[in-house]
């Protein structure tokens, strides 16, 4: 059951990182790409983070639960400044960021 558990969550990290890329390549083609500067920035900072996270679990590194640690600080700004704005790529980032804190912070309470 842990096992399983911890793919899902495995599963959220890549889901989050995925949709951060795709916020973030979205958000280079929107009309005002200043305004879009910290979400851009955010959403690559998370999903590096969120790759990462998702392979310390996946190799059972010592420091995974600590990672989770950042890992859901940095999801919860993306989320929040995701947001912000009123475009459908942004709003799925934030809900998927959102979810994907919630699993982190989880499982860092399991460890």
């Amino acid at each position: 059951m842990e096992n399983q558990k911890q793919q899902e969550l495995i599963q959220k990290l890549l889901d989050c990182a995925l949709t951060c890329e795709h916020c973030a390549t979205s958000c280079l083609r929107e009309e005002n790409v200043a305004m879009m500067a910290n979400c851009i920035s955010l959403d690559r900072d998370c999903s590096d983070i969120c790759i990462q996270a998702a392979r310390l679990l996946q190799r059972e590194s010592q420091i995974a639960g600590q990672y989770l640690l950042l890992c859901e600080e940095i999801c919860r700004m993306c989320a929040e400044e995701c947001s912000k704005h009123d475009d459908e790529h942004c709003k799925r980032c934030a809900e998927t960021c959102t979810i994907c804190a919630d699993a982190c912070h989880e499982k860092h309470q399991l460890t």
